[in-house]
Formats: C-alpha cells, structure tokens, sequence
C-alpha cells in the first residue's frame, strides 16, 4: 500500500517537474507540439515571456531562445574598392531576435547557424557597397553613411538570393525574413594586404625624398638670395665707410695745412727746426743707412750750430 502510493507521488512529481518550464531574463520561449509551433487563434506564435509556465509533457516540447543583443566578430575579408584595390576589413555585427518564430524556422534555434547566415549576408552586402567607393571615402567620415547603408540593407533591402534551410526554402531579401534585427554593424579595423605594404613603402618613401629635394633646392635658392643680398650689403657700407673715411681725412688734411701754415707764418725758423728734427730721426733711425755729404751741406745746418 505504502509503496504503491510513494510511486503515484513520485509519478505525480515526475509529472509536474515535466509540466514545469522557467524562461530566464532576455530570453523568450516557443512551444513545440509534435515538432510544430504552437500559434493562437490568429495564427500568431504563442511567446512565453520570462516566469514560469505549464506544457503538456511528451507532447510538447520547450525551445528557449535568447533575445538579447549579440555580438558577432566578423574574421578580417579581402574586399575590392572601386579602384580595384585590395583591403582587409575587419568587423563585428551587432543583432538580436525580433521574431521567434521565423528565427526558429530558418535556424532551428541555432545561434552558431544563426550567425553563418548573419555573416554570409553581411558579406555579401559590404562588398557590395565597398565597391561603391574608393579608399579615401572609406577612410574618411563617409564610413558611417557606409555602415548605415549596409545595416540598411540587411534588414530591409532586397537579395535575390534564395536558399533552403532546414529543409524551409526561406527568401533571402532581408534579415527580418530570418527572424532577426540587425542593431549596428561597424568597421574595426582597415589595412592594406601584407603584398602591397613594401610597395606603397616605397612609393611613400620615394614621394617624401622627392619633397624633401625640393625643399633642399628652395633652400639653396633663398640662401643665394641672402648671400647676395648680404655682399651688396657689406659692399654698399664699405663704400660708405670709405667715402666718409676720405672726406673725414681730406677735412682733417685741410686742418694740418692751415696749422702748419699758421705756426709758419708766425715762427718760419722754428718750423724749418721741427721739420729737419723729424727729417734727421728718420734719416739715422737704421744704423746701416749710408750718407756720404759735404759736412758744409745745407742738410747739416742744424747739426753744425751744435758743435
């Protein structure tokens, strides 16, 4: 009796245990009965919101899908500019589930499957709009109208694309087909190839000698016309430097005539005095100047008075 009532009540737990479902915070929940979603009188998919609830046990089956935004890094691509130049572009998608039931259709519930078709239509959709451009508007602020076209693109334009997923043959004309809602997309990070970095050295290399031969001939230029410019200044002053010199002499000239004139004119002797003194000191000022003179010669005049 006792065993036979322990096994209804551990059936009966076993029972509501297999009853019970909890939906976490940022998580919704669908139904499944015999693999189908369940829906409501108007056909709309019964979402179960965070708490606690009931479903008939091996009948109906739970699939809890998280609805909070993602985050999906994007491995760096080669993509092809307008220009016909390589870049590799690294980036990362930012998404979120708007419509559990297209979600589950198209991947089964499957984030990992979820983010192959997030990538491959992300793709597809910035190669497109790379090819658009060129290097210098990608570089630039036109970036953001960039992104924002792409996540445009996502989740309202048209791919005429169309595959089959999970045996569901689901179009491909925007990512709110798969049930999803693309928040951002952003470029992280743009480079150059490996196989083209030496050869834009070089070119960037080349272009910065060039410049500086340039600049090293406008310097020269300058630093002729300074020196030119520097010769005619010292040229122009030494001229007038000479200039006053020679005036300055011939006053000073003038004023040793008009001395020496006045002094004659007052005292003729003492003069003739002073002028042979000086004529007699340079005369014996190197003792191997030879004077072969009459003693009674006028240049001895003074000389003789001392005797």
């Amino acid at each position: 009796m006792y065993k036979s009532i322990i096994i209804i009540v551990l059936l009966l737990i076993t029972f509501i245990y297999s009853s019970l479902f909890f939906v976490q915070e940022g998580q919704n929940g669908i139904v499944l009965r015999f693999g189908k979603v369940i829906r409501s009188n108007n056909d709309n998919p019964l979402i179960y919101n965070p708490g606690v609830h009931w479903k008939i046990p091996f009948i109906e089956d739970v699939k809890i899908i998280d609805t909070r935004i993602n985050t999906t890094e994007n491995q760096a691509d080669r993509f092809v500019t307008m220009e016909k130049k390589d870049l590799i572009i690294d980036s990362y998608i930012k998404w979120r589930v708007n419509n559990l039931s297209r979600y589950y259709l198209s991947t089964g519930g499957n984030i990992t499957q979820a983010e192959i078709l997030i990538k491959r239509k992300f793709s597809d959709r910035l190669r497109s709009e790379l090819g658009k451009l060129d290097v210098r508007s990608i570089v630039t602020d036109f970036r953001n109208k960039l992104m924002n076209n792409v996540k445009n693109s996502l989740n309202y334009g048209i791919i005429s694309n169309s595959y089959s997923i999970r045996g569901v043959k689901t179009n491909s004309s925007s990512m709110s087909m798969l049930g999803i809602e693309i928040i951002d997309v952003r470029i992280k990070q743009i480079n150059l190839p490996i196989e083209v970095f030496d050869a834009i050295y070089k070119r960037m290399r080349a272009e910065r000698e060039s410049v500086a031969r340039r600049h090293r001939s406008q310097g020269k230029e300058e630093a002729e016309k300074i020196r030119a410019i520097a010769d005619y200044q010292v040229t122009r002053i030494l001229s007038e430097a000479r200039k006053q010199s020679s005036i300055i002499k011939g006053i000073a000239d003038a004023k040793t005539i008009r001395i020496y004139a006045q002094s004659f004119s007052k005292d003729p002797d003492f003069y003739n005095f002073i002028k042979k003194l000086k004529i007699y000191k340079n005369s014996f000022r190197n003792n191997k100047n030879i004077m072969i003179l009459n003693t009674q010669n006028e240049f001895f005049k003074f000389i003789n008075e001392f005797k």
